[in-house]
């Protein structure tokens, strides 16, 4: 299987190559650092993480302005301009929805697209990635990255690998076979020139999407490895903590890039074809505890809609409540545990998820009866978070059933919460309401409640 190189103009006319190799759901990996496909190809280093993620998927690669196969002879390094490289690769391409798994600075450049393009993104995968960097905000910092620029501008384009070892030795610390460290060297020379290094780097300062985060609702798998000597860990978990519903993956090790000899990098192509969706559902990967939270949806009036409406015009209704409720557990990473006759009953992993899902649908449905104002669909959501029994492919206890009582108690149109969910979505953006302390059915004490403004 060979790829296949073509090429494409960008908004401000730069001509960018792109590849693709594989089948299955579209990713496009994001430009994170120099790049250069023919080398990419060639290279086992990079070839093993070719064929991992192509295997089962189709991979979309492309080399950014001022390197690789694309134009040399470009200004412009800017987050807007890596934007345009990835508008014009992604239009390109001609999908109508692509993931984006954006290592490095790959990360914030897919972020910034979605906020131009949500209906393009299917899911975001920032890996070894960050919002904004950090070392910018001390004088330390600083003198440090003008020295690294420094390094760049005096020998990037030299025969000898000293300056350009810096990075290297950043990517890949524990690297030990010397034929993967003079690989990485190399790539980064023939890649680009010194100038236009030194350019990209100093680029790297401007970036900031630390405002974007909490916009962000397309399904979110952040994945970091704890050692990371390129990007510190606390970035890819202040990554992730910012933008709602998304699911953290740290994994061992320093290497920002990982070699092929490691396992770690199997782990990840396991965890991206699952969370796109590919030998499972979409967003399916798995929880690291047994602290789940439980969403229960109940339609309004379901006897007096069947008595009214006659069989099958009220099963319309119900299925079109189902569809809408299982495309936001598949797009939020939840899993449908059973179907209540009147609503369904799902977990998901993270609260935060739970919620994302809960306004998607309550949102979901809004839009329904304004396209169908005579289709009667109204729903209620309740949850609840704790540590169910799981049987039979079923779940029960005190959390489930508090779940259920509290789905009982919402309005139709309402998404209510108890302080558990409360507090573990707590700095995810979510507007709540407190309802007071709510006596529930079955329940001694009062339960204090939370309504989940989704409206606006």
């Amino acid at each position: 299987m060979e790829q296949q190189i073509r090429f494409c103009k960008t908004s401000d006319g730069v001509r960018i190559a792109y590849a693709t190799v594989g089948q299955g759901p579209p990713v496009v990996r994001v430009l994170g650092w120099f790049t250069h496909l023919e080398v990419e190809w060639e290279n086992p280093i990079w070839r093993s993480f070719i064929d991992g993620l192509s295997r089962r998927l189709t991979l979309v690669r492309y080399d950014g302005r001022g390197m690789g196969l694309s134009d040399r002879e470009v200004k412009d390094f800017s987050p807007e301009g890596h934007v345009r490289d990835l508008e014009a690769v992604v239009d390109a391409v001609g999908l109508e929805k692509v993931a984006l798994f954006g290592p490095s600075h790959g990360g914030p450049t897919a972020i910034a697209y979605w906020a131009r393009h949500p209906d393009r993104v299917s899911h975001l995968i920032p890996y070894g990635s960050f919002p904004r960097l950090r070392l910018l905000d001390t004088e330390e910092g600083r003198q440090g990255f003008e020295a690294m620029l420094t390094l760049v501008r005096q020998g990037w384009g030299s025969d000898l690998p000293t300056y350009r070892q810096l990075f290297t030795s950043l990517f890949m610390p524990d690297a030990a076979d010397i034929d993967a460290i003079r690989a990485f060297n190399e790539m980064q020379r023939v890649s680009t020139s010194a100038e236009n290094a030194a350019a990209f780097v100093s680029a790297l300062r401007d970036i900031d999407v630390r405002q974007l985060l909490p916009q962000v609702r397309a399904p979110t798998l952040v994945i970091h490895r704890r050692g990371d000597t390129m990007v510190p860990f606390e970035l890819g978990r202040e990554l992730a903590a910012g933008i709602p519903g998304a699911r953290f993956l740290p994994l061992e090790g320093r290497n920002h890039f990982y070699l092929p000899n490691e396992p770690v990098g199997e782990i990840i192509c396991k965890a991206v074809e699952e969370f796109v969706g590919v030998g499972g559902e979409a967003g399916a990967v798995a929880a690291p505890s047994g602290l789940v939270t439980i969403l229960f949806t109940d339609m309004e009036g379901s006897t007096t809609l069947t008595q009214r409406l006659g069989d099958a015009n009220a099963q319309d209704v119900l299925r079109t409540h189902n569809a809408i409720v299982r495309d936001a557990l598949k797009a939020h990473g939840g899993s449908e545990i059973k179907h209540t006759g009147d609503g369904i009953m799902a977990s998901f992993p993270l609260a935060s998820s739970a919620l994302g899902s809960a306004i998607a649908i309550q949102r979901a449905v809004a839009a329904q009866v304004r396209e169908h104002p005579e289709m009667p669909l109204r729903v209620h959501i309740g949850l609840n978070a704790g540590e169910p029994v799981a049987e039979d492919e079923d779940l029960f206890g005190t959390a489930v059933q508090l779940a259920a009582r509290i789905c009982a108690h919402a309005e139709p149109g309402q998404i209510v919460v108890p302080t558990v969910v409360r507090e573990l979505a707590a700095g995810k953006g979510f507007l709540l309401a407190d309802l007071g302390e709510v006596a529930l059915r079955g329940f001694e004490d009062p339960v204090r409640l939370y309504e989940v403004r989704w409206e606006a």
